[in-house]
């Protein structure tokens, strides 16, 4: 179904690229650094997650996600993978619902059901509630499926997913041999360099480290 965002709440929610402009300029830069690195290697699948929580992981999704909407060319799904906290229907500041995109990762629900879509080439995949044992529904066969079937119902050029903190579950490392590549988002003043490295690491040995991402940083000098 189609949905059109709030300003109010896109700026609330710190999602810049929603109206673009100079407070936008470090996400399109980062976007373009990503789909050209993505391309080049022909990847499709970007997973983004962080070492603990509050590091702003899906902010960055969604400020990505809007900024690819831009490209008309380029069509995107952005898909709620943390499914023991999920937040991202919040911080589009949507409506409650019945969506709930483990279900389509679970028994091929169609995935149109739990999914909204802004403009003509983005897509939101959703969860409104937790999930019982997410981890082992995350590196089952059915997942991998479902979600090959949307890459190629939808024509996607990029899927971008939410994904959990590492070290607060083993749910990243169970998914991560289902995406190309991975966005490290570390928090100024809070993530340290031990938890950088441990998380870099354990993904290398699953999938490839696209970057590490530092947010939350206050100041502009060098």
């Amino acid at each position: 179904s189609p949905f059109t965002p709030s300003v109010q709440v896109m700026r609330s929610s710190r999602i810049m690229t929603f109206e673009g402009g100079h407070d936008a300029a470090p996400f399109d830069m980062m976007r373009t650094k990503v789909m050209q690195q993505m391309r080049s290697k022909n990847w499709r699948r970007l997973a983004v997650t962080s070492p603990s929580s509050a590091c702003g992981k899906t902010t960055i999704c969604a400020n990505l996600a809007f900024s690819l909407a831009r490209q008309h060319d380029l069509r995107t799904a952005v898909i709620e993978m943390d499914m023991r906290r999920p937040s991202l229907a919040k911080a589009l500041g949507l409506p409650l619902g019945d969506q709930q995109f483990s279900s389509v990762l679970q028994d091929n629900t169609p995935a149109a059901d739990h999914m909204v879509r802004y403009g003509m080439n983005l897509a939101f995949g959703l969860s409104r509630k937790p999930v019982r044992n997410p981890s082992e529904l995350l590196q089952s066969h059915t997942a991998a499926e479902a979600l090959a079937r949307l890459e190629k119902d939808l024509a996607l050029d990029f899927t971008i997913f939410d994904m959990p903190p590492m070290l607060a579950s083993d749910d990243m490392l169970a998914f991560a041999r289902n995406v190309d590549c991975v966005l490290l988002i570390a928090a100024a003043e809070s993530t340290s360099i031990k938890e950088i490295d441990i998380c870099e690491r354990d993904l290398a040995e699953q999938t490839n480290v696209l970057g590490v991402v530092l947010n939350k940083c206050h100041y502009a000098d060098q």
